[in-house]
């Protein structure tokens, strides 16, 4: 487990851990803990992608309905024969030194 150590604390900031911890019956690090824990917990499930992300935000208000456009053909693919001619002369990689 890790620790943490917290300086500076205002001495009415840890008179009141002190009183809550007590109304609680913790000890003061453990109602810390528990402050701690419940402050950095999610508020809710995290959404594994974002169309659950989005699912979460617009349901509660009836969920969105989008027009799917049709699909169409892809396009070709480019041609690269171009590449292949070896009547075109490419230039050479390696530069040669100039004397």
């Amino acid at each position: 487990m890790a620790s943490l150590t917290i300086r500076n604390l205002d001495d009415d900031l840890k008179r009141r851990l002190r009183l809550r911890a007590a109304q609680h019956g913790h000890s003061m690090e453990e109602e810390a803990r528990r402050i701690l824990r419940n402050a950095v917990r999610p508020s809710g499930p995290v959404p594994g992608n974002i169309a659950d992300a989005i699912a979460a935000i617009t349901d509660p208000f009836g969920g969105v309905e989008l027009d799917i456009p049709p699909r169409e053909p892809c396009r070709p693919d480019p041609s690269l024969d171009w590449f292949m001619d070896e009547s075109i002369e490419l230039p050479d990689p390696k530069p040669k030194p100039q004397s």
